[in-house]
């Protein structure tokens, strides 16, 4: 049980608790019937992450024993087995899909093309220069939208720019990272990467960068968000977005990390604290505490 569940990579499940920024920015995060709704679907989408996970290591398990450090991964190692890891996957998935079927039409649909788009990403898209990093954004983007219709709200345009960019900016920073770390064995590890190069990573980063910011910046002021909440108070958590981006870059260059986005927020202490502080600043304006 402990090798199947570390193949599901539980510390990459930090990645669906996007499926509550629709409860937090609609202001219904003290609603606990609706945070009943939100808790069932982070854990479906965790069984369907960590399925997706289980399906990529059976699918790379030869790959990945020649990279120096997925070679210690269960399947990889041996240490589970191949008929084991098969059997929990069919148990995870029968257990998601029938979690889902009771949860709706809307949600069924979201995770059955969730789950989908990460097959279809494993098999082609993971191969496709600038569509393999578009396609992890787009996995962000149904998990937003999986959570705005569990709660029944709108999803704002706003949002779904904000996530869409600040995924693309974690997805090429993760690119720079492996090609550089792992040097002439990069496209050993990933075909994709004989089509990038730190400098036109660097161009890429440099314009999502500079979007997201903005992006976050003009929600914070635009007509929709002041009617919403009351107040244009939000635009004082615009610096904690632009500090965390200006960290995650410096442990980009200057520190060679970045290589996994939820390894670096947990433990790089000043962002993990930035995010934290952000959040907590975001509900106080939200319930109009501040």
């Amino acid at each position: 049980m402990k090798y199947i569940i570390k193949s599901m990579r539980p510390a990459q499940w930090i990645k669906n608790l996007i499926i509550f920024a629709p409860l937090v920015f609609s202001r219904n995060l003290f609603s606990s019937a609706l945070m009943l709704e939100i808790l069932a679907g982070f854990g479906i989408f965790c069984l369907l992450s960590g399925s997706v996970y289980i399906i990529n290591d059976l699918a790379d398990l030869e790959r990945d024993r020649l990279h120096p450090t997925k070679k210690h991964r269960p399947l990889a190692s041996g240490k589970l087995s191949k008929n084991v890891a098969v059997g929990s996957l069919l148990v995870f998935l029968t257990l998601s899909f029938s979690a889902t079927y009771h949860m709706g039409l809307g949600f069924l649909t979201i995770a059955a093309a969730y789950f989908a788009l990460n097959l279809l990403y494993s098999a082609i898209l993971k191969h496709v220069v600038i569509v393999d990093v578009m396609s992890i954004s787009l996995g962000f983007i149904l998990r937003v939208l999986a959570g705005a219709v569990l709660i029944n709200v709108p999803i704002t345009p706003w949002l779904m720019m904000c996530t869409m960019l600040l995924a693309l900016f974690l997805g090429f920073a993760k690119r720079r990272h492996e090609l550089v770390q792992l040097e002439d064995n990069a496209n050993s590890h990933r075909r994709v990467l004989i089509h990038y190069s730190p400098y036109f990573l660097d161009q890429m980063i440099m314009i999502v960068t500079a979007s997201t910011v903005m992006s976050y910046a003009l929600y914070t002021i635009s007509a929709e968000t002041i009617s919403h909440i009351g107040s244009n108070h939000l635009l004082y958590t615009t610096h904690f977005v632009l500090y965390g981006i200006f960290r995650y870059l410096y442990l980009v260059h200057q520190k060679e990390e970045g290589g996994s986005p939820t390894r670096v927020l947990l433990t790089d202490k000043p962002l993990a604290a930035n995010v934290i502080l952000w959040l907590i600043t975001c509900v106080l304006i939200l319930e109009g505490i501040l």
